[in-house]
């Protein structure tokens, strides 16, 4: 980014962090209080282990291919989290070498409570008996070596506005495989799917938080920024998905397909979203922008009618991906 742009965004970044503290205890939980994997996984030092894993797997047999597809699938997005955390702490206003306790401090924070995500579904597909756990493992293995690139630069405006979106779109998508798991009558994995995704909407809730703030003192780049992020289309942390001897991305797209299919997570969910947070920052009452950022407003709210119409003529695949992650 431009040194001058970057200045400016330091600046702000430093006036939006000045009470990061009150922003953390408000959106993220004290460690001692938080769920952890094992308050939900068998006790291996139980007696009754064996047969709670037994029940475990009962409970998972008839559930339907595309759903543990979809399950892996976020499980493997939600592995992949050193990715996330090296590439927020490169953004610019987070500093963990002179400012270990700013920013870089809710980075970590948040960091440590995204991990129990993917700890906690690793090790309940472990268990259910379904899943060929080495393949799982080289796809997550695949996906942290591969990196990604989501189109935001260095720039927090970009990243929070990304994270915004995305925390929004995984609680979308952990809440419904919650709502199938109870109707394919697992109340457990029902449960599990549901902290997960109640701990991604406290998040959207930082971030967009953080975005209001940006939004307050510096309406105009803001606004630029979200047009930039939209028309390139926010793409999923993990776009470049993949499996043994197949292309990167390739997986993800049949994964995608599969979330299509079973309603987990929509074309539909991705406009919805996008409007919420247009509503949400009241874009469209911004007042005092520059004449870029008022064409870029323009386009943002007539952008989800003309998406709409583009996703009624959308199909999705019917055809049945075989992944190489299922047993």
């Amino acid at each position: 980014m431009e040194t001058a742009l970057s200045a400016e965004r330091l600046e702000v970044m430093q006036h939006i962090g000045k009470d990061l503290n009150v922003l953390m205890s408000e959106y993220l939980k004290p460690i001692e209080e938080n769920w952890q994997p094992s308050d939900f996984l068998p006790d291996f030092s139980d007696e009754n282990f064996v047969s709670e894993v037994k029940l475990l797997q009962e409970s998972c047999r008839d559930l339907p291919y595309d759903y543990i597809a979809v399950l892996i699938g976020d499980t493997i997005t939600e592995e992949a989290l050193p990715t996330y955390e090296s590439w927020l702490m490169d953004v610019i206003g987070v500093d963990q070498v002179d400012n270990p306790s700013g920013w870089s401090q809710w980075v970590r924070a948040w960091t440590a409570e995204e991990n129990r995500h993917g700890d906690l579904l690793n090790k309940y597909l472990y268990l259910s008996g379904r899943v060929n756990m080495r393949a799982m493992e080289v796809s997550t293995q695949f996906l942290i070596a591969d990196g990604f690139d989501i189109g935001t630069d260095r720039d927090p405006y970009r990243n929070f506005i990304y994270t915004s979106f995305q925390e929004l779109a995984t609680n979308v998508s952990h809440r419904r495989t919650a709502t199938l798991a109870k109707k394919f009558g697992n109340p457990h994995l029902s449960k599990i799917c549901g902290v997960i995704a109640s701990d991604e909407m406290r998040h959207a809730k930082a971030y967009k938080a953080f975005v209001s703030r940006i939004l307050a003192v510096d309406p105009s780049e803001l606004i630029i920024a979200l047009e930039d992020m939209m028309r390139k289309k926010i793409v999923m942390p993990a776009h470049f998905m993949r499996e043994t001897g197949v292309k990167m991305g390739v997986t993800f797209s049949h994964f995608s397909d599969a979330a299509q299919r079973l309603g987990v997570y929509t074309t539909q969910d991705y406009i919805e979203i996008l409007d919420s947070l247009l509503v949400e920052w009241e874009i469209g009452a911004v007042r005092d922008i520059n004449e870029k950022a008022e064409k870029a407003r323009d386009y943002l709210m007539a952008l989800p009618a003309r998406l709409l119409r583009i996703a009624d003529r959308t199909r999705v695949p019917e055809l049945q991906y075989e992944f190489s992650w299922i047993n």
